[in-house]
């Protein structure tokens, strides 16, 4: 198969959204560096890694999984930006870009997902 994962657009979003996540959280107190910090960077650097994995398989169905493991990874970072703002990390204009960005991702994902699987 192998897709050039540096032409998705879903890859390129959720690129911005590893870049975003690790410069927002730079700010997070020093005793989250193993707790929330390194949970969100993880899952946003999962959400994108995993699309780079999959394009680079031989089969649309692991393609579709790692498509889906990804979007599954972009739904922690939602949920991980949801309590940075409930514990006062991040200020709530922060937390707006960063959410909305994270739901470009998942929205851009969700489509990838459709059009891959309708392929023949």
């Amino acid at each position: 198969m192998g897709r050039d994962y540096r032409k998705i657009k879903a890859w390129k979003l959720a690129d911005e959204l590893v870049i975003l996540v690790y410069k927002e959280t730079s700010y997070f107190p020093k005793s989250e560096l193993y707790g929330l910090t390194s949970q969100i960077r993880k899952a946003a650097v999962s959400a994108a890694a995993n699309i780079v994995e999959g394009a680079l398989r031989k089969t649309k169905l692991n393609y579709l999984h790692f498509l889906y493991i990804s979007r599954g990874s972009s739904a922690e970072v939602w949920y991980y930006i949801h309590l940075s703002r409930r514990l006062g990390f991040i200020e709530e204009k922060k937390r707006m870009k960063l959410h909305n960005l994270q739901q470009e991702v998942a929205s851009t994902l969700y489509g990838l997902i459709k059009s891959v699987e309708k392929e023949t």
